[in-house]
């Protein structure tokens, strides 16, 4: 890909979040892109009134599959969040290396021991490795003391999450990803004692497990790769299964809404899907696509959202509203054209955008300060398209739009822009050679 996400920053604001906006580039508190991809998260709650979120994850800003650090972030809301100390440093010599692979750190606290354990993806450069490996430190961010990197109960595990359960559980990828396997922990949460579950022929990986009115959610993805597949959910009493037939958690054609699972937590009677829109080109752009996830069919689903908020208190979450305007609307130039389709919102979008091909919206209503919008577009390519935008005249901004599964599945991307009071005038996809996704409406939120 020739852009990436927000690769032009003049008219941009990256996101240090109060609201939370799947697929945006998120900040922490000192205005550094959050480097915690594949990630697991962990809540403390210290002299019993404060409690923290600890989100580590895999620092990918060398753009790279090796080793460079497992990063440590704090919360109290899981909408802003300051880097700590690093909780996990490659040493040489090891399998921790610069030159190994070290993926998806899981955390849990051993009350046993008043310890802190992570397991993780532990593997060599070519994933032919296959393992586990397991740190341990005294506070949540560590740092940790590697202890070892091992086969489980001698097989391959790569893809790995961790489930408590009054007892501890693995989970992971096993067999050259071709069965799933549940096996529990020892007292230490140091290694693992026995397999309770298998699910033969599961191709599952990047796995996450709640517990919601006894009955237990498997949520993982099948094996593409870096690229996403549709996401699924499994059910039993007990973790030891049997488990039932797999079930999607999202419109199938939409790939998860291009992500896949990293961790998944309960919010009150609802939860948060927390995936990874993976950018196999440029590792460290890749983004965050968390959603609520309702159980109102029974079975947990994702709840598409533009952009939402949480209260931890009370257990709930907000999606935001904001002003629709329909690409149909505006002025076509160029090789641009007009297309009618029942996939569409209103029943038509623009196509044909770039390569000479341009969209005008007139009189977008703004309130003078840098506000959410989301495109909602199709790109039926396997690969990323992109499209410009400029406010007002200004310089083009360069928003990366995914596959959407179809071209005629319609997904969105979000970008921060700057607004005058009043009306704004929106440009879309000039000075691109290339051709940019068909646009469907676009929806712009005040809330910030």
């Amino acid at each position: 890909m020739a852009y990436k996400l927000l690769s032009v920053l003049s008219t941009i604001a990256l996101t240090q979040a109060a609201v939370i906006v799947p697929g945006a580039s998120w900040t922490d508190t000192e205005g550094n892109v959050i480097q915690a991809h594949g990630g697991g998260f962990l809540k403390a709650c210290f002299l019993l009134v404060d409690t923290t979120y600890y989100w580590f994850g895999e620092d990918k800003v060398l753009d790279s599959t090796l080793f460079h650090a497992v990063s440590c972030y704090t919360s109290t809301d899981l909408e802003t969040w300051t880097r700590q100390n690093d909780a996990l440093t490659p040493i040489s010599g090891t399998m921790i290396s610069t030159s190994d692979v070290v993926e998806r750190p899981k955390v849990i606290f051993n009350s046993k021991n008043s310890e802190y354990v992570m397991w993780f993806h532990s593997d060599t450069s070519n994933y032919g490795a296959a393992m586990v490996g397991v740190a341990t430190a005294n506070t949540p961010c560590g740092p940790y003391t590697y202890k070892s990197s091992w086969k489980p109960l001698g097989a391959d595990s790569r893809d790995e999450g961790l489930f408590l359960d009054g007892t501890a559980y693995l989970l992971y990828a096993s067999d050259n990803n071709q069965d799933f396997k549940i096996s529990m922990l020892d007292a230490n949460y140091y290694n693992v004692t026995e397999q309770v579950s298998v699910l033969t022929g599961a191709t599952l990986e990047a796995p996450g497990v709640v517990k919601r009115d006894d009955i237990y959610y498997l949520i993982a993805s099948h094996t593409s790769g870096w690229d996403p597949n549709p996401n699924k959910v499994f059910t039993a009493s007990s973790l030891a299964g049997p488990w039932s037939a797999q079930v999607d958690i999202a419109p199938e054609d939409t790939n998860t809404y291009y992500s896949q699972n990293a961790y998944d937590m309960l919010l009150g009677t609802n939860g948060i899907y927390m995936g990874d829109r993976w950018d196999v080109s440029a590792l460290g752009s890749s983004t965050y696509i968390w959603f609520p996830l309702s159980w109102a069919s029974g079975l947990p689903v994702i709840v598409e959202a533009d952009v939402w908020s949480v209260d931890l208190a009370a257990g709930t979450y907000t999606i935001a509203t904001g002003t629709t305007y329909e690409a149909e609307s505006g002025t076509l130039g160029g090789s641009s054209e007009l297309l009618t389709d029942s996939s569409y919102s209103g029943g038509e979008a623009v196509g044909y955008l770039g390569n000479g091909g341009t969209l005008t919206l007139n009189n977008i209503l703004g309130i003078g300060e840098a506000q959410w919008i989301s495109l909602y577009y199709a790109n039926g390519d396997s690969t990323w398209r992109n499209t410009t935008l400029s406010v007002n005249g200004g310089a083009n901004v360069v928003i990366q739009q995914p596959s959407s599964g179809g071209g005629h599945v319609i997904q969105s991307v979000p970008v921060k822009v700057n607004f005058k009071n009043g009306a704004n005038i929106l440009i879309f996809s000039s000075g691109q050679a290339n051709y940019a996704g068909d646009l469907d409406k676009i929806i712009v939120y005040t809330t910030t």
